[in-house]
């Protein structure tokens, strides 16, 4: 299926494609405080609908996470990385996506806190 996403003004759109068949809400001191519900999908599965300059990039702690985000609203939509594998990864706030049922999607809990 594929899905389509933003921030909160439109400046960063995005679509992607899969099947969002469940989430991660992790504690660490970035995700807790922005509250993202996160689906994982390789990297080229995500298209951006809207320049790759309109998104900022925040880095923190070992550097290994490029959380996107907005410079207007501030919303984080998606994050990029790469697994264990190597292979280029997206994290989608699912939040950003439009159209789903949130309550629908079963949520796990990681403890990014304590790595």
């Amino acid at each position: 299926m594929k899905y389509e996403g933003s921030c909160h003004c439109g400046r960063v759109k995005f679509e992607a494609e899969g099947d969002i068949t469940s989430a991660l809400a992790c504690n660490c001191s970035m995700c807790q405080r922005r509250g993202s519900l996160l689906w994982f999908v390789p990297r080229d599965a995500m298209r951006l609908l809207t320049p790759e300059d309109n998104a900022s990039t925040y880095l923190f702690n070992k550097h290994a996470i490029k959380h996107r985000f907005c410079p207007a609203c501030g919303i984080q939509p998606y994050s990029e990385a790469t697994n264990p594998k190597g292979e280029p990864m997206a994290a989608i706030n699912i939040r950003c996506i439009e159209g789903i049922d949130l309550e629908a999607v079963p949520v796990t809990q990681f403890d990014g806190r304590s790595r």
